[in-house]
C-alpha cells in the first residue's frame, strides 16, 4: 500500500468520525466543535492538492513508506 492511498484513507476516517461526533442528529454525538476538524482535514486536502506539502505524507516517509511515485 502507497503513501496516498494510506493517506486517503486516514482522511476519510476521521471525517467521518468527527461528522459522527459533531452532528447533533448523531447517535454519537458529543459536541458540535468536532465540525472544526472535519474543517481541517478538508482543508489541510485542499491545500495539500495545490502545494503537495500533506503532514501524513511526510511522517508516513519517515516510516519507509514511498509515495505512489
Amino acid at each position: 500500500m502507497n503513501a496516498e492511498r494510506i493517506v486517503r484513507i486516514v482522511a476519510g476516517f476521521f471525517i467521518l468520525l468527527s461528522l459522527t461526533l459533531g452532528v447533533e442528529a448523531s447517535p454519537l454525538f458529543v459536541s458540535g466543535y468536532f465540525l472544526f476538524f472535519t474543517a481541517f482535514v478538508g482543508l489541510n486536502l485542499f491545500q495539500s492538492g495545490f502545494t503537495q506539502i500533506c503532514p501524513l505524507n511526510n511522517i508516513l516517509a519517515k516510516f519507509g513508506i514511498k509515495g505512489s511515485c
